[in-house]
């Protein structure tokens, strides 16, 4: 069982936040946010099943909606807007370090997993481990174009997810670009998946939370 599952807003700061929290059914002390990617909200599939595995491994995990999508219920960020959805996970992170005694950790899928890489290059020290679920590393069909020239100011564990399948890396570019990045890293690979990690059939949920455990050295 992963605990129950409510409601949460939480507009006491510059940006709101709002989401889904998870609480883990016994005790825990770690915390996870998680959001989604450009085409989404925090009711993506591979979110809540990623969230319902931790929350069984005393992890308390929040479901966020990116300020782009708080604004509108469709349709991708403007361009002008990533700064503003980094101001909205640095809150959502200061808000979960502030319920629970233990690590904090970040994650996303897609554009939500990139703007998570840019805020913990922009401060070191935020948060305590990444999960990237489908990092974009580059456009589809662009590989001479990857976004990854942070990668060597990121001085957090991260673990990337994704899909051998995923049009926006291969996992030998990926491999190649986590070289790049100033700690720890790990891939799980998911085998014959795109970059929707299987449409939120995840069965491989629970595993990569032993993997990010391990990583991080629990």
């Amino acid at each position: 069982m992963s605990g129950a599952v409510e409601r949460f807003v939480d507009d006491t700061g510059d940006v709101p936040v709002r989401g889904a929290l998870h609480r883990p059914t016994s005790p825990g002390i770690d915390v996870l946010v998680l959001t989604h990617g450009a085409g989404g909200d925090h009711e993506a599939p591979v979110l809540r099943a990623v969230a319902e595995a931790f929350a069984t491994r005393r992890t308390t995990v929040l479901r966020c909606d990116l300020p782009f999508r708080q604004a509108r219920s469709k349709g991708p960020p403007a361009p002008g807007g990533a700064a503003r959805d980094r101001a909205g996970l640095r809150r959502a992170v200061e808000l979960m370090r502030a319920r629970c005694p233990g690590r904090v950790l970040l994650g996303g899928a897609s554009y939500g997993g990139r703007q998570a890489t840019l805020l913990v290059a922009e401060q070191p020290g935020l948060v305590d481990g990444l999960l990237l679920l489908a990092y974009p590393l580059h456009a589809p069909g662009r590989p001479e174009a990857p976004r990854a020239e942070h990668f060597p100011k990121i001085r957090t564990p991260s673990l990337f997810v994704h899909g051998t399948r995923d049009p926006f890396a291969t996992t030998d570019e990926l491999d190649a670009a986590r070289a790049t990045l100033g700690a720890p890293s790990g891939l799980f690979r998911v085998e014959d998946a795109g970059h929707d990690l299987g449409r939120g059939r995840v069965a491989f949920a629970e595993a990569l939370v032993d993997r990010l455990l391990a990583l991080l050295g629990s």
